[in-house]
């Protein structure tokens, strides 16, 4: 039996925060490719300030931004291997 194959992308996720605002860069290295994408969650000055709220925010939309490109990548890919000239 053919053990399984895997794989081991690396993630990095950084996040700067700036008065109000809390900005998170999100990158992935497939060894193959990188996406990165960057998102920011604004606190109203009337809350309180609570950073961590700022944090998951900003990192979650990141994170769904660098989803996304990662399925348009993926749906990218598909349609170059259909298109593709089959090997005879």
């Amino acid at each position: 039996m053919t053990p399984p194959h895997t794989k081991e992308w690396a993630l990095r996720l950084d996040i700067y925060e700036e008065g109000d605002t809390t900005r998170a860069h999100a990158r992935l290295d497939t060894h193959d490719n990188v996406l990165e994408a960057v998102a920011e969650a604004r606190r109203n000055p009337h809350d309180r300030a609570v950073p961590e709220i700022g944090d998951e925010i900003a990192a979650g939309r990141a994170m769904i931004a660098l989803g996304e490109r990662l399925v348009r990548a993926g749906a990218s890919d598909v349609e170059a291997a259909i298109s593709a000239p089959r090997a005879r």
